[in-house]
């Protein structure tokens, strides 16, 4: 029999993978064959081996098999630690690193719906004439045969706005510049609006954080001249205001000044805000410094955040004192005013990139029944792709979302879907698709929207591998792949495959267990009631429909409803960021956050003592950073070393047991262990670093051990083995038990903090968290916690939450875990449905009284309570 198929009748053999004695991480020697064309599950506890196994060894090795077979050098290209794979596929990965993160990137120019709507509007457009303003029809001022980005076909300036040949007004007969593709693209100058360049915001200093307007110049009012600077700006600011004929009191607070001494304190001589002071004669700047030429407080610091590009901390604390504001010219629409006035049966180019998505689907389906035969001629080919596209997005799940949206606001989740989207409509077969964790943040309902799309990527003949943990989504496989028993060093090993059944039915199978029922968590603990409960009243902000809200203070409450429900807007939005106004005003997070969601207002703060806010925000952004020195464990574990023999007798301090300063690290790649290879027409790709192979340490720094772990097997280890080997280092054995107890006991303590997902960024910070000392009744605000984890650790997570209810805090989890609702004492219902569709509260109370809240036929009853009725049926 061919090695490459499963046996079964000739005619119905199953091609397959053959994976054989794969070693990576903590891989165990496996040896497996996933069947292809099917739809496989890679499933275990955190830290098992799913994404070594899945991402790791089966992509890596078919991206490098790829690139060999293209004849690119793969010398430095790591092989993973694996005998053989054999059957692969091309492969393609959608992984959980958000995508398209630059200002100007948005979720219809990270599709490319939005080039389809520029199209659309550029050939079959009407706007008013400049002239008259009557309408002028398309067919007076596009030219669908050219090139509609303005490249070719049309003439040199028509890309910046500039009239083609022979347009004219058929009313007035005033020239009338051709509509381009470019005429509605905020990224090209032809159809940006000129005063915020295409991004829809401007910057501005506030300048409160500048000055005090208490004090006056000579006294220190500029809040950043020192005493030297001061007495040298003062003659100066005198000899300006002399120069045109005015007086400037240095001795005067900021507040009494006239307009135009603030104005050139500010802004200087040279600025617009000053020289509309001046006589409309105008008299020219004083030629020199000494003579008055002042470049303003504000102008000067704006200044020196522009020329110094390259340097991050000082822009960083630049930005403190600078705020974002909607443009005023274009309200934020990034277009400028000539294309917002060009409409589509009645609907400009910006309405229709801030409909929801699945509202932009319907719009675009009735297009045909709107347009005339000569627009349908134009318009068809272009509506027909359009259509397609955005019924895809809309089908992964975020038919919530809008064109306008920014990229830097999607979840993962919500990047990986619209990444999953437009491989669905690549319409290539035979492919090898490896997705981790499509399921995060999507409630179950739009779950079983994503599991027809995934048996729709596999229906054009692909195998897809899907790293998952729902239980939706492992009864939905072909094939699943249970990696276990337990995590680190306990996991990588093939405890159970098969199909969904055969798996709920193997003994030993965590997974199984779960699957068949024979595991479950527990139901909600019984707790008397405190009465003690905050209102939110009339919440407005996005899509809130002005709802009240009650949240029982001194109990596990869970905020759910399907994606783009309004539950993040709710709690983190209108509740967190008054929370942190109210309980914690002085805080770094409460500086820096923008204004609360608006609402009438918010009852019941006499009950609370303090705030914490944990989401799932990255922990820093740099690659030196990491879960050891995160969790404040790596300092201690420097310092232990730094006290065994080896180490005094070499002189070696803690300082030579970091990789973030020269002493003990290797110089070759300073600390970081690898180095950047650059591909031609590739991204680079990191090679082991040959001076230290990847130790990132000099020998002698590695030679000093203790308990028989040198510092790079230490941040090698993950949490759960570090507490082995310091379970008699009680600062450090504490510190690593509050990771372990968040489910974070796989984790590489030296893994870095630009590698790890946003849920494991939150349970990392609850962990700091429940280290600090309690200081009275605290309010927790966290955001989907259970991201990434199996059932089983959610399990142990649930524990942690309900400990903190027990000491008498309050914890609120935005979720779609049912589990963590069948265990909350109260749960809050949002929806509907999302978007314009939600925003309202469909049920609240027990998990019992929202479960039959379910099944209202005029659609306005509660989908998550259909999902939990049957959950607590069995759980009484």
């Amino acid at each position: 029999m061919d090695a490459g198929l499963i046996e079964g009748t000739a005619a119905h053999r199953t091609p397959v993978m053959h994976i054989k004695g794969a070693r990576l991480h903590n891989l165990k020697n496996v040896s497996l064959t996933i069947p292809k064309q099917k739809l496989v599950v890679v499933t275990g506890l955190s830290g098992s081996g799913k994404s070594t196994l899945a991402l790791d060894t089966l992509h890596r090795e078919s991206h490098r098999q790829y690139m060999e077979a293209w004849g690119v050098a793969t010398a430095g290209v790591s092989r993973p630690s694996v005998d053989s794979i054999t059957g692969l596929s091309p492969s393609v990965s959608i992984d959980q690193r958000p995508a398209g993160r630059g200002p100007r990137s948005t979720v219809g120019t990270a599709t490319e719906v939005f080039t389809y709507l520029r199209l659309l509007w550029s050939r079959i457009g009407v706007r008013p004439c400049p002239g008259c303003g009557m309408e002028i029809p398309p067919s007076y001022a596009h030219d669908p045969e050219g090139d509609e980005e303005g490249e070719a076909g049309v003439e040199p300036g028509a890309e910046t706005g500039a009239a083609g040949e022979g347009a004219t007004c058929p009313h007035c007969s005033a020239p009338v510049p051709q509509l381009l593709m470019g005429s509605f693209s905020f990224n090209k100058p032809a159809g940006a609006c000129p005063s915020c360049t295409g991004l829809g915001e401007v910057i501005r200093v506030d300048v409160r954080t500048l000055v005090d307007e208490e004090l006056s110049v000579a006294a220190g009012a500029v809040r950043g001249w020192p005493r030297q600077l001061v007495e040298r700006n003062l003659p100066l600011l005198r000899a300006a205001a002399r120069h045109y004929g005015l007086t400037f009191d240095t001795d005067a607070p900021l507040a009494e000044l006239a307009p135009s001494s603030r104005d050139l304190l500010l802004h200087g001589v040279e600025s617009p805000e000053f020289r509309r002071h001046l006589p409309a004669l105008g008299i020219e700047p004083p030629a020199t410094v000494s003579a008055g030429r002042f470049e303003g407080v504000v102008t000067a610091f704006m200044r020196r955040y522009a020329d110094r590009v390259d340097d991050t901390a000082y822009r960083q604390r630049a930005e403190r004192s600078m705020v974002k504001e909607t443009c005023g010219a274009c309200a934020g629409t990034r277009l400028r005013a000539e294309s917002r006035a060009v409409t589509v049966h009645g609907l400009g180019i910006t309405a229709a990139s801030r409909l929801p998505l699945d509202e932009l689907a319907d719009w675009v389906a009735e297009l045909r029944a709107f347009s005339t035969g000569d627009e349908w001629r134009f318009a068809e080919p272009v509506v027909a792709d359009l259509e397609e596209r955005v019924r895809r997005l809309v089908d992964t799940g975020v038919g919530y979302l809008t064109l306008d949206q920014s990229s830097t606001s999607l979840s993962a989740g919500e990047s990986q879907r619209l990444r999953l989207a437009a491989l669905l409509g690549s319409g290539l077969t035979g492919m090898l698709y490896v997705l981790d964790e499509p399921t995060i943040g999507l409630h179950p309902a739009d779950t079983a929207r994503l599991i027809d799309v995934l048996r729709r990527l596999r229906d054009l003949g692909n195998t897809v591998v899907v790293i998952e943990h729902d239980l939706d989504v492992l009864w939905a496989a072909d094939h699943v792949v249970d990696i276990g028993p337990g995590a680190g060093r306990d996991g990588g090993r093939v405890v159970a495959q098969g199909t969904p059944e055969e798996v709920a039915a193997t003994e030993g199978s965590v997974t199984g267990a779960y699957l068949s029922g024979r595991l479950q968590h527990p139901s909600r603990k019984q707790r008397p009631d405190t009465h003690a409960e905050l209102v939110i009243r009339g919440a407005r902000a996005h899509n809130l429909r002005d709802v009240t809200v009650r949240i029982p203070l001194g109990r596990l409450v869970t905020v759910t409803g399907p994606s783009g429900s309004g539950k993040s807007t709710l709690i983190l939005d209108v509740l967190g960021r008054v929370a942190h106004q109210r309980l914690d005003p002085t805080g770094e997070l409460s500086a820096a956050a923008k204004p609360p969601g608006e609402h009438d207002g918010i009852d019941g703060w006499e009950h609370l003592d303090k705030v914490v806010t944990i989401d799932q925000e990255p922990i820093s952004r740099l690659p030196r950073s990491n879960a050891a020195t995160y969790a404040d464990v790596f300092t201690p574990v420097r310092e232990l070393f730094a006290a065994q023999e080896a180490a005094r007798s070499s002189g070696l301090t803690p300082a030579a047991f970091s990789f973030n300063v020269p002493g003990g690290r290797c110089e070759r790649c300073e600390g970081a262990g690898v180095l950047a290879v650059h591909m031609h027409f590739l991204p680079p790709v990191e090679v082991r670093c040959p001076g230290c192979r990847g130790r990132r340490f000099r020998g002698e720094v590695l030679a000093v051990r203790y308990d028989g772990y040198d510092i790079a097997q230490v941040l090698a280890a993950t949490v759960d083995e570090a507490l082995t080997v310091f379970r008699d280092v009680r600062q450090i054995a504490a510190r690593l038990q509050r990771l372990s107890d968040v489910g974070l006991g796989y984790l590489p303590l030296g893994q870095p903090a630009t590698t790890i997902s946003g849920g494991e960024a939150q349970r990392l910070k609850l962990a700091k968290e429940l280290g600090r000392r309690a200081t009275g009744r605290t309010l927790y605000l966290l955001d989907e916690p259970t991201t990434g984890l199996h059932a089983a650790d959610t399990a142990r997570l649930l524990d942690v939450l309900q400990r903190l209810v027990d000491a008498g805090h309050s914890v609120v989890t935005i979720e779609h875990n049912l589990d963590v609702m069948r265990a909350s004492d109260w749960i809050v219902d949002l929806g509907p449905e999302g978007g314009a569709g939600g925003g309202r509260v469909v049920a609240e109370g027990t998990p019992e009284q929202v479960a039959e809240a379910a099944g209202a036929l005029d659609g306005t009853g509660s989908r998550t309570g259909g999902f939990l009725r049957e959950g607590v049926r069995a759980m009484r």
